[in-house]
C-alpha cells in the first residue's frame, strides 16, 4: 500500500497502521502513533486535537522515511532513539541493547531481597555489569535515594550512553562508569550486583526477529556455544566483589536457570528460592547471596 496522498494526521495514522499491520506488525496501532508523533513533532494531546489537520508535503516524506525503516524491521525504539523502561525514557545507540520490559524483572527481584533484608534504605554500593545505557542500575537508583551505582561496559559509545542518561534522571552525582569486562576492573565491596549478560547462544542468533539479530548488538546477546560464558565470568567475579550478605541478581534466557544457580552455587554463593518469572511465565531473575561470616 502506497503512503496516502493529502492526507490528514488521523488518515495517515490509519494508513501506517493497516501498512504496518499487512506486514505482519502485532503492533501495529501504537507503532503507527508513535510514528506520526515523531515525524510530526506531536504527542498524544498534539494527535487529537489536530487530527483533521493535512500533511505538509515535509511531513509526508518524514513520515514515510520513517515507516519504510520500520516496515524493514527496524524496531521503533532504535528508529525514535528512546525506550522506556521502569518509567526512565533511556537514550540509546547502535552500541546498547534496546531494554526490554522481562528486565524489569531484575529490578523487582533485587529490590525485594534489599526490602526484605531491611536494607533498602541504606548507602548501598551496587555494580551492574554490562550495563548498556544503564538501564537496570538507574532504575535502582531511582528507587533507592542513598545509594551509589558503579556500571561497567566493554563498551565506551554504551558508557557515554548511560552517563547521558544518569545525567538527563539526575543521578550524574550517584553513578560512576567504568570501562571493562564485567566485574574484572572493580575494587571495594557492593552490596547488590545485577547483570542482563548476552545469554543467546551463539547458533541460535541466526533465528532471532529481525529487529533483535539485525539491529541489538552482537556482543550484547551472543552468550558463547551453550549461553553461558557471560555467567562463567561475572558469577566467579562477584563472588568476590559482594559485601558479607550481599546479593547477586542475574537475567536469564528460557531454561538457563538451574545451569546458573548451579554455577552461583559452585562460586560459594547461596541461591535465594526460585527464579522470579517475568510476566509471561519464564524464569528470568536467578537470585543469590554470599553468606555472612
Amino acid at each position: 500500500m502506497a503512503p496516502v496522498v493529502n492526507a490528514t494526521v488521523e488518515s495517515a495514522r490509519r494508513a501506517l497502521a493497516a501498512r504496518l499491520l499487512s506486514a505482519g506488525n502485532d503492533s501495529a496501532e501504537l507503532d503507527a502513533r508513535l510514528l506520526v508523533g515523531a515525524a510530526l513533532g506531536l504527542d498524544l494531546t498534539g494527535m487529537v486535537t489536530g487530527a483533521k489537520r493535512t500533511l505538509t508535503q515535509d511531513e509526508a516524506d518524514r513520515l514515510e522515511g520513517l515507516a519504510r525503516r520500520r516496515l524493514a524491521g527496524e524496531p521503533v525504539a532504535r528508529i525514535l532513539g528512546i525506550k522506556e523502561f521502569w518509567g526512565l525514557p533511556l537514550h540509546l545507540t547502535a552500541a546498547t541493547l534496546v531494554p526490554r520490559p522481562d528486565t524489569e524483572t531484575v529490578v523487582e527481584r533485587a529490590l525485594e531481597l534489599l526490602r526484605a533484608d531491611g536494607a533498602a534504605d541504606r548507602a548501598l554500593r551496587i555494580a551492574d555489569l554490562g550495563t548498556g545505557s544503564g538501564a537496570i542500575l538507574l532504575a535502582l537508583l531511582s528507587e533507592l535515594p542513598h545509594a551509589h551505582g558503579f556500571g561497567t561496559d566493554i563498551s565506551t559509545e554504551a558508557l557515554q550512553t548511560a552517563s547521558r542518561n544518569a545525567a538527563e534522571f539526575g543521578f550524574a552525582d550517584r553513578a560512576t562508569w567504568i570501562a571493562c569486562d564485567y566485574g574484572s576492573a572493580l575494587t571495594g565491596a557492593f552490596d547488590l550486583i545485577v547483570s542482563n549478560p548476552p545469554y543467546i547462544p551463539s547458533a541460535d542468533i541466526a533465528g532471532l526477529a529481525i529487529e533483535v539479530r539485525a539491529h541489538d548488538p552482537r556482543a550484547a546477546l551472543d552468550g558463547g556455544a551453550d549461553g553461558l560464558d557471560a555467567y562463567r565470568a561475572l558469577i566467579s567475579q562477584s563472588a568476590g566483589l559482594l559485601t558479607s550478605g550481599g546479593f547477586l541478581v542475574v537475567e536469564v534466557g528460557q531454561g538457563q536457570s538451574g545451569d546458573v544457580e548451579a554455577l552461583m552455587t559452585a562460586s560459594g554463593l547461596s541461591p535465594t528460592g526460585p527464579p522470579k518469572a517475568d510476566l509471561g511465565g519464564v524464569p528470568r531473575a536467578v537470585s543469590a547471596r554470599r553468606l555472612p561470616r
